[in-house]
């Protein structure tokens, strides 16, 4: 979601945030790149005799934007020439890609009681009234805008759909992945089931669940739900009266995927990575995806995550890192690190990007990172795909801290390749089916639901 105004500059430089936190103050760099990224389309606007507003949102935005950022950060993090800001086929050129999009975390938030708008409205004016204003002005966040957000505006060919505590149910994800199936024919949305590991009739149910809903995965949310004082009923995957027996119930299930909300928790206990690598040890026949790989925000003018070591080890991303090597794993393990909201945010901190994927890259390897955006609350994420097709470590940072270069194969990995192989999708027949998509069925789900055509999803 935006904040009032931001619409003026690329999407990876604004103010956005989801339910889970604040929306970030500007740097004094974010604001030079902002100034920067300005110009240099007001520049490419009377180069081309068009608007320069009419140029932010599409990929002469994106270029502008990135190539300000390395401008503003001494060096070549994102390889875009001048040309992709004055010319849409040297853009395209620059943006587009082999690769097949997996987009492993996505959400919207359903027309109905807790979730609803104005109910969602209510409990967080409750919980979080410090930032709720920030939020105002954000109109839809619903099934209509997840569609436009998702498919009509991003190359996903396949969409996970999932949920925190409260905003979706089990029966609304499953319901919504039918719907797309009959739309659009099977498999471009996948659904997951949360599962609440400190309620033990939520173990019970997650038989029923896995034959009404046909999960992909079960999602978890170890800080707990957020309360009127603070996160409540937390939890851990490695402990033995929650964590175990829910891995266990899904070892005998075999629903063996596992995706856990870790990080991006204001820095609660249970928000910690730290449980991944004994509960992965301990269950080597289950896959574990760490959403936003553990990441947290640093102060505006604080420089961010720098390389792993050991007097940094219990900080964000590291402790994910210092987790699977206690634990004797690394390369090829069932530990797969996800993106969302991660790389949105370093973006703009691309210092922080490059010893983010570098150390998740050294230390779990380039098979076992996944891609994931955090959709809709980041609204159309093409800019974000685009960015990372051009992003690029730089020699310099490769030579002082070991670590490899992303390789255009690497990219194909992160964006599809590994989660296809995780989540048991046929990349080939998901990408073909993609090709072949009019997204007519999507322009038809879109004006159905808001001229009330789709009703509740219970």
């Amino acid at each position: 979601m935006a904040t009032p105004g931001s619409e003026s500059t690329p999407l990876f430089m604004q103010r956005r945030s989801t339910d889970e936190y604040a929306p970030r103050s500007y740097s004094s760099a974010d604001r030079r790149v902002i100034t920067h990224t300005a110009a240099e389309l007001d520049d490419a606007g009377a180069r081309r005799n068009v608007l320069a507003a009419g140029l932010i949102r599409g990929r002469a935005g994106t270029a502008a934007g990135l190539r300000s950022l390395n401008e503003e950060w001494g060096a070549t993090f994102f390889d875009v020439p001048a040309e992709a800001t004055l010319d849409d086929a040297a853009a395209t050129e620059v943006f587009d890609g082999p690769e097949t999009v997996i987009d492993v975390q996505t959400h919207f938030l359903a027309d109905r009681g807790v979730a609803s708008s104005p109910g969602i409205d209510k409990l967080y004016r409750a919980y979080m009234p410090r930032w709720w204003h920030e939020m105002d002005d954000l109109l839809q966040r619903d099934l209509a805008e997840y569609v436009t957000n998702v498919f009509l505006e991003t190359e996903t060919a396949v969409a996970v759909l999932t949920s925190g505590p409260d905003t979706l149910t089990n029966v609304e994800m499953a319901h919504v992945r039918r719907l797309v199936d009959e739309m659009a024919g099977p498999g471009r949305l996948l659904n997951h089931a949360v599962v609440h590991a400190e309620r033990p009739e939520e173990l019970e149910q997650m038989a029923q669940w896995k034959a009404e809903f046909d999960p992909i995965g079960w999602k978890v949310y170890t800080p707990g739900r957020l309360g009127p004082d603070g996160w409540q009923d937390g939890w851990m995957l490695d402990d033995e009266e929650h964590g175990f027996p829910f891995l266990q119930r899904a070892r005998e299930l075999d629903v063996k995927l596992v995706c856990a909300h870790k990080g991006i928790s204001l820095l609660v206990d249970n928000g910690s990575p730290r449980d991944i690598g004994p509960a992965a040890r301990a269950f080597p026949d289950l896959n574990f995806v760490i959403y936003h790989s553990g990441y947290e925000f640093a102060e505006p003018e604080d420089p961010g995550e720098g390389p792993y070591r050991d007097e940094t080890a219990h900080l964000g991303v590291n402790r994910l890192l210092r987790s699977i090597e206690e634990a004797g794993l690394g390369h090829g393990s069932n530990v797969f690190a996800e993106l969302g909201t991660t790389w949105f945010a370093m973006i703009r901190r691309p210092i922080e990007a490059a010893h983010v994927l570098g150390k998740l890259i050294a230390v779990l390897g380039e098979d076992n990172v996944i891609w994931g955006t955090d959709s809709i609350w980041y609204g159309g994420a093409q800019p974000l795909v685009d960015a990372f097709r051009a992003f690029q470590i730089p020699d310099g940072m490769c030579e002082k801290y070991g670590y490899a270069p992303i390789s255009d194969r690497a990219k194909a990995k992160i964006l599809g390749l590994n989660a296809a192989r995780i989540y048991g999708i046929d990349l080939d027949a998901a990408a073909q089916a993609a090709a072949r998509d009019d997204l007519r069925w999507a322009r038809d789900l879109v004006a159905q639901h808001r001229s009330g055509g789709i009703g509740g999803l219970q």
